[in-house]
């Protein structure tokens, strides 16, 4: 996995908003094997769920982006390791679930894409990181 989709960036993709045109685009890069953390599904089916999605829906969505993943990693003992460093390095806070995203990439190598501020609370030399725009 190149790059990893924190929920923020399958919502901007999925939802059409800024930043969702820049995710389109690793889907169509054959360089790039974009994946995510079962923790981002798990938050997006939650989102959608709040944006008043039906269940049925939310599981086509759900398999849509499967096939469109390199991968789907699921949380283990290392990046459990990696989020407890990762969430004591950091400047600011950032919650648990995001910080197993972030550790998620980092364990994998992989670039985070998200749009949300507060990853940059993880130090720059601990985390590759892609901010998208943020919503209008």
């Amino acid at each position: 996995m190149t790059h990893l989709l924190d929920t923020s960036a399958l919502l901007a993709h999925y939802l059409a908003e800024p930043g969702g045109a820049r995710v389109q685009e690793l889907f169509e890069d054959s360089t790039v094997k974009a994946g995510t953390s079962i923790l981002a599904l798990f938050e997006f089916d939650l989102r959608l769920h709040q944006l008043g999605i039906d269940a049925v829906t939310r599981d086509s969505v759900a398999s849509r982006y499967r096939e469109l993943l390199f991968e789907v990693v699921n949380v283990d003992e290392d990046i459990r390791k990696e989020g407890v460093e990762l969430k004591t390095s950091a400047t600011a806070r950032v919650s648990a679930v995001d910080t197993l995203i972030a550790a998620t990439a980092s364990v994998c190598g992989a670039t985070l894409v998200h749009r949300d501020p507060h990853f940059t609370a993880i130090p720059a030399n601990r985390l590759q990181q892609e901010m998208l725009p943020p919503k209008s």
